[in-house]
């Protein structure tokens, strides 16, 4: 579940080793590519953060960031 914290949508994933985590960072990559949206992402081991704020509204939450983390939660 995405939560609303400090002006940023944020949501914590847990895969079962470092090669899923990052393959799974990488189909966030592409997304991010084609919505032209890129987000904070913090990679520890089997552990992801992704923090998301929209940067041209003064970093606070927008609609691209609903958008986003919808398509994000497409990819599980």
């Amino acid at each position: 579940m995405w939560i609303e914290e400090n002006n940023k949508l944020v949501k914590h994933f847990s895969f079962k080793d470092f090669i899923s985590a990052f393959s799974f960072l990488s189909k966030v990559a592409l997304i991010s590519e084609k919505l032209d949206h890129h987000p904070e992402i913090i990679n520890v081991y089997n552990k992801v953060t992704i923090k998301l704020s929209t940067h041209d509204i003064g970093n606070k939450v927008s609609k691209k960031d609903y958008d986003l983390a919808k398509a994000i939660d497409e990819l599980l």
